[in-house]
């Protein structure tokens, strides 16, 4: 018998890093990592990405596997997954957060976390000496990671090493989930064997009684759609998580089905797409789009994730609603289990093709809700025409903001309809920049990146990292938005920015220095009309008001260029804007940071409703002072 080849467990993770097309490593050193970290430098063609914090290696790794997961469906080889490396309890804490964040929102990442050496252990357990970054659990980390990762492993034999990276490695790709393994320190320079063949997902398999459920549910959904007629589809995350948006597209145009997306779905295909009728939100959507949802006959959820915050309060749930997600599908008061969306979703457009015909259910909602006399645009194409340009008042708004910046992509944009591409990916952050950019339209499938469900502030800036380096042989460039207080957090992934030659554009929404979001929901009656500027602030949302575009100066040198600037007015972010579509234009040689100073109770249109809803109007007569919107 032939002996297998041998490497050390260091080439054989970098190794397989390789084969799952990740280039990029993010994170943060230290003494445990560094034998890791050398040997992926000299064996691989995985380079090294270090970062400020470990939380922001963690939301590039995080963005990088979203974008590298998108772009891998016209790839062979690449699976579209991030890894990120950190050093012992003390980065691997600050790491959980983004680890945690990509287990909510099904993203799969590799977290390596490089722990003390087995003998330390030994010596910890035998007399109680505590090498740096232990603590008295020997399991701490391990623990503390099972509760956000689909398979955590602590490598301290090489003989071991193999079976149990594969084992992670081969449940991140088939859960599409994060997984970790800390791997100690005397562990990477040992022999192991080398990698046999590739790693590949696991599909479920479908059984004879999975293939009833699943007919049953598609029969249930076109019996619901044969009862209430009209049916409008709702796009949702996992379109976007399970690579699905071919069999969405072809479902859409198979059947020409008016559909909206979920935030978190936005791009999931062109926003151009015949039938696309805006982003549906709940009570946080713009009033138009929510009129017509919920005026069609019935819903169709496919992949949506429906949360408190995107949605307000209301529920995707009902005797007219369908939704396929978490593996199973509800229909009315019934339910399917272990349905997978992948199976369900050709399924629907096989059956609907074959009983209603080809684009059987054609229609322009808009038009007939405003035939019906309800208060919406004349069609659809008008609707989505009215969320770009202005006129545009003379200071910035959030809405206005978000208008000027739906021109401008349009204009960046090619024309060929069947090939609209952008040179910028959006990445979006939490609060009033996730409900402002809604209704920008994005030209280009998975365009869009945002964390719509755990919604960790200052998430964007990190993640702009990934973007830029996930995509940099495209070309795409991240066009990041973020309030103030979430900038405050993650400014210093800019540094990163500069240090690599990445050239997002970061517009940070500045409202006076003031946790706007937090503001509207404690006490939304902050932001009534009739309400004087100083009355309702809640203390604890005030900030200390920095100069973000002096920020320029401090991480950039004239080898590494940044830039930074201040908008208060339309007129100032034309002539920006301008620079910016200048690709001469020295400011676009790296990063630029932008400051755009809004009125305080200034907020997105589209939370109106919480303050109409929570704030009773003045008594007739009342004097109203210092209204300022």
């Amino acid at each position: 018998m032939s002996t297998s080849p041998t490497c050390t467990v260091a080439e054989y993770l970098g190794r397989r890093m390789e084969q799952l097309g990740i280039t990029h490593l993010f994170g943060v050193p230290g003494d445990h990592l560094g034998p890791f970290l050398s040997t992926l430098h000299e064996k691989t063609t995985v380079r090294w990405v270090g970062t400020p914090t470990e939380g922001g290696a963690g939301q590039a790794a995080d963005a990088y596997a979203r974008v590298k997961s998108a772009d891998a469906e016209a790839s062979l080889g690449e699976q579209g997954i991030g890894a990120v490396a950190v050093t012992y309890s003390v980065g691997a804490f600050n790491l959980l957060n983004a680890i945690g964040g990509a287990f909510a929102e099904y993203v799969p990442l590799i977290a390596i976390n490089a722990a003390p050496s087995y003998e330390q252990w030994l010596n910890q357990q035998a007399i109680g000496l505590l090498t740096s970054h232990m603590s008295q659990r020997p399991e701490s980390n391990l623990e503390v990671y099972r509760q956000v990762t689909v398979d955590a492993q602590a490598i301290s034999n090489p003989g071991l090493a193999p079976t149990q990276i594969d084992s992670a490695i081969t449940a991140c790709l088939s859960h599409r989930r994060p997984v970790y393994l800390e791997v100690m320190d005397d562990v990477w320079a040992a022999q192991c064997p080398a990698p046999q063949g590739r790693l590949t997902r696991r599909e479920r398999p479908l059984t004879a009684q999975k293939q009833r459920l699943l007919d049953r549910a598609v029969t249930a959904c076109v019996e619901l759609i044969r009862q209430h007629g009209s049916p409008v589809l709702w796009a949702g995350e996992e379109i976007d998580r399970f690579r699905l948006s071919d069999e969405f597209e072809q479902l859409v145009r198979d059947t020409r089905i008016p559909f909206c997306t979920t935030i978190g779905a936005k791009s999931v295909v062109s926003e151009y797409t015949p039938g696309f009728s805006g982003v549906y939100n709940g009570k946080a959507s713009s009033p138009e789009v929510a009129e017509v949802f919920r005026n069609a006959g019935c819903r169709i959820g496919l992949g949506t994730w429906a949360t408190s915050k995107n949605l307000g309060g209301e529920q995707a749930i009902g005797d007219d609603w369908a939704v396929a997600a978490h593996e199973g599908v509800h229909v009315g008061a019934s339910y399917f289990p272990d349905v997978q969306l992948a199976r369900f979703l050709p399924a629907l457009r096989e059956r609907l093709v074959t009983e209603f015909g080809d684009g059987a259910f054609a229609a322009d909602y808009f038009a007939r809700a405003y035939d019906a006399g309800l208060p919406v645009a004349r069609s659809t194409a008008a609707y989505l025409a009215a969320q770009t340009g202005g006129p545009y008042p003379e200071n910035l708004t959030y809405d206005s903001l978000f208008r000027h910046l739906n021109a401008f992509l349009e204009a960046q944009t090619s024309e060929a309809p069947e090939e609209r591409g952008s040179p910028f990916t959006v990445v979006c952050d939490a609060a009033f920049a996730l409900i402002g950019s809604m209704n920008l339209r994005m030209a280009e499938r998975a365009s869009y990146v945002a964390q719509n469900s755990w919604l960790s502030i200052g998430y964007s800036v990190g993640a702009a990292t990934g973007v830029a380096l996930g995509r940099r042989q495209a070309e795409k460039r991240p066009m990041v938005f973020v309030g103030d207080g979430s900038f405050q957090e993650t400014c210093q992934e800019m540094s990163t920015h500069v240090r690599h030659g990445l050239r997002p554009v970061v517009f940070v929404l500045d409202n006076e220095a003031f946790y706007g979001i937090e503001q509207m929901l404690v006490h939304p009656c902050y932001y009534a009309e009739d309400t004087a500027p100083s009355d309702g602030a809640a203390f604890y949302n005030e900030l200390h008001p920095w100069r973000y575009e002096k920020l320029a100066e401090v991480f950039g040198s004239t080898k590494h260029p940044m830039h930074g600037f201040a908008v208060r007015r339309h007129d100032e972010l034309t002539t920006l804007l301008q620079r910016i579509a200048d690709p001469s234009d020295a400011v676009n040689q790296g990063p630029i940071v932008v400051r755009v100073q809004l009125n305080r109770h200034d907020y997105p249109e589209a939370l109106k409703y919480k303050v109409t809803e929570n704030c009773p109007p003045p008594p007739v007569g009342a004097r109203s002072e210092g209204s300022v919107r």
